[in-house]
């Protein structure tokens, strides 16, 4: 399985951006995706996942009602629509699949997008 996460860029505080990753391999339905992010010199956070056909969706504290995980499985597609955005969501974004839910966790990263926020 390959991840492509895309999508990042600078915005303004209180501004949008949509994160996409584009899956590769295995299959894109069966796996639970997620986002997480890390931020310089802290510890990678979690921020959403999804299961595999979209019926259950769980969120960080710090980003419930901003922001929306969802997926196109028809497009092996995962994305994340931020909104409002503070700058304490300045990180790396990074989408991971759990191929095998239930066993050992995430076991695919992408390689991260950057997304920074000004105040």
């Amino acid at each position: 399985v390959q991840l492509q996460a895309s999508g990042g860029g600078l915005v303004q505080a209180g501004g949008s951006l949509r994160l996409s990753c584009a899956a590769s391999g295995g299959t894109f339905s069966n796996s639970v995706m997620g986002w997480f992010r890390q931020a310089p010199g802290k510890e990678r956070e979690f921020v959403a996942s999804i299961s595999g056909y979209g019926t259950s969706t769980h969120y960080g504290d710090s980003v419930k009602g901003r922001f929306t995980i969802s997926r196109d499985n028809a497009k092996n597609r995962l994305y994340l629509q931020m909104n409002s955005l503070k700058p304490e969501d300045t990180a790396v974004y990074y989408c991971a699949a759990d191929t095998s839910p239930g066993t050992v966790g995430y076991d695919y990263w992408g390689q991260g997008t950057q997304v920074t926020v000004s105040s």
